[in-house]
């Protein structure tokens, strides 16, 4: 909002120089739109903490869950010449709420993503192993320092500052999946390798 308020200001008293108000008006409407997408991970965020899963729950294929959540991500992905891999067949079904997974799935894309070079690729699948479903996102990007792997999942907290910046990232994105996780009864985990890349995986009973 500080941000906002200033370019503003900024833009007023750049009235005869059209090419710097131009640039201020560009990064006027970028923080505008941090500032929408962190309202909107609020307002995600405040739902899946006070929704009961149970009354909404219903039996769901989770890749049917994963290819909307893969389209969800389609633009991104192109503007990023990132590619995401994801064979669309049947997968395994649990009893849950399909839009709260669904967001959980896209977050974990989002995020994969965003922490990819341009021109890389992101994989994702599903499983069952014993009596739990998984859905597996694996990037091939910087990775995550052991010291920070176990904050992850911490509101507000962003590995690189600069790259949640430039993304749009608000730092609340895991946290939602973590919470849609536990509401249906389980679990995200993190395997990361610095210089490799990372595999989150959203491990749900079946």
């Amino acid at each position: 909002i500080g941000a906002i308020a200033l370019l503003a200001e900024a833009i007023q008293g750049a009235e005869d120089d059209p090419e710097t108000r131009n640039r201020f008006a560009g990064n006027l409407i970028k923080e505008s739109n941090r500032l929408t997408h962190l309202v909107q991970d609020i307002i995600e965020l405040s739902r899946v903490q006070s929704e009961e899963v149970l009354a909404t729950a219903e039996l769901i294929d989770l890749n049917h869950v994963i290819s909307d959540a893969v389209d969800r991500n389609e633009q991104l992905a192109r503007s990023r010449s990132i590619r995401v891999l994801f064979q669309d067949e049947p997968g395994p079904e649990i009893y849950g709420n399909r839009e709260m997974l669904t967001t959980a799935v896209k977050n974990l894309i989002e995020n994969a993503i965003n922490y990819s070079s341009s021109g890389s690729q992101v994989g994702v699948g599903s499983k069952s192993m014993g009596d739990v479903a998984e859905v597996s996102v694996t990037d091939s990007g910087a990775g995550i320092s052991p010291e920070n792997q176990p904050r992850v999942f911490e509101r507000f907290f962003r590995v690189d500052s600069s790259r949640s910046r430039e993304t749009g990232g608000t730092g609340l994105g895991l946290s939602i999946v973590k919470h849609v996780a536990k509401i249906h009864r389980g679990e995200v985990k993190l395997f990361s390798q610095p210089g490799v890349g990372s595999t989150f995986t959203l491990r749900i009973p079946l």
